[in-house]
């Protein structure tokens, strides 16, 4: 009776965990990093992780096949954004206490070259069908930069940009524009903006994520903590849900379907899509709170969630294997 006994629990337990859409596979110490941590990046064919220690003015890159950080980029200033590009096998870097994107080899991590933006250099996105790399920052503006780390040109906007999505199979680039309370489409061919998307009575649209082949655009704001869906053939809401508060990063699965929300109030809320224009809640992983930043990578099929250090417990990446 007492082995039956236990053979339930373990069962119950076991199916507790299965029948979650994300597991915790691991967990990665970064023993030496102090304070925020910010937004991450990946080079898939390395198994390299790249993280914006942004309070410790460094950025740490994790081997995520070992499990463990294998080197450290010191004297950056608040780095905020990260970018690995493999076809030139270059990191960038961008700082928001100096404005500037700097740039290292992708192997020796030797600095090669540093733009300079003047304030606030944020998020990184990597433009591959035209070989270029957008920057956000200072008080509203896209800059563009080439392969060879040079000024590009610029995409003026009125408010400085938090996320911002490319279309792969277009020209649009949709922004984040949380002070001006809307998000801005830019063309990025003919460097305007197209078409202004208010983000109604939300405040704070910070994360972004989207779903180019269903033409749904997705934004979570703070104050309140909802996720706004949008028609991006039409610019309208199609679905507001309540989400995960202090959220910083969303992402999409599109294999599975799935919204991943990662928010500092200490949970990951995952939201299952049930065609483009209805969705529901699937589940709400508990983390840590103050753990807002995170990155979902398709390729390696995993979700890196940042936690930052708190009292004696050290700063770590917690690594989820989607389920099923």
């Amino acid at each position: 009776m007492r082995f039956f006994i236990i053979l339930l629990v373990f069962a119950a337990s076991t199916w507790g965990q299965a029948s979650q859409p994300l597991r915790l596979e691991n967990t990665i110490e970064l023993s030496l990093v102090q304070g925020r941590i910010d937004h991450m990046s990946v080079d898939v064919k390395g198994g390299r992780l790249f993280v914006s220690a942004l309070g410790n003015n460094t950025v740490e890159v994790i081997d995520t096949r070992l499990g463990k950080r294998i080197k450290t980029v010191v004297g950056l200033q608040e780095p905020q954004g990260v970018l690995y590009v493999p076809a030139v096998d270059r990191l960038y870097v961008a700082n928001s206490k100096d404005g500037s994107v700097r740039i290292f080899d992708g192997s020796s991590y030797a600095p090669l070259k540093t733009i300079d933006y003047g304030d606030d250099a944020d998020n990184l996105r990597y433009d591959s069908n035209h070989k270029r790399i957008y920057a956000g920052y200072g008080s509203g503006a896209l800059g563009e930069i080439d392969e060879e780390g040079n000024k590009a040109g610029e995409i003026k906007l009125d408010a400085h940009p938090e996320s911002f999505q490319l279309e792969k199979d277009g020209t649009r680039i949709y922004v984040n524009l949380p002070k001006s309370r809307k998000i801005a489409v830019v063309d990025r061919e003919k460097r305007a903006i197209t078409a202004t998307w208010p983000v109604a009575m939300a405040l704070a649209n910070y994360p972004m994520a989207l779903d180019e082949v269903d033409h749904r655009l997705f934004v979570i704001t703070r104050f309140p903590a909802r996720l706004l869906v949008f028609d991006t053939n039409t610019g309208k809401t199609v679905a507001r849900l309540p989400a995960v508060g202090d959220c910083d990063d969303v992402f999409y699965d599109h294999v599975r379907k799935r919204i991943y929300a990662s928010g500092g109030e200490g949970a990951i809320l995952v939201f299952e899509q049930q065609d483009a224009d209805h969705y529901k809640k699937l589940a709400r992983i508990t983390t840590v709170r103050g753990a807002r930043t995170s990155f979902f990578s398709p390729d390696l099929d995993r979700l890196f969630l940042a936690v930052r250090r708190e009292g004696t417990q050290a700063a770590a990446i917690w690594v989820f294997a989607p389920v099923p």
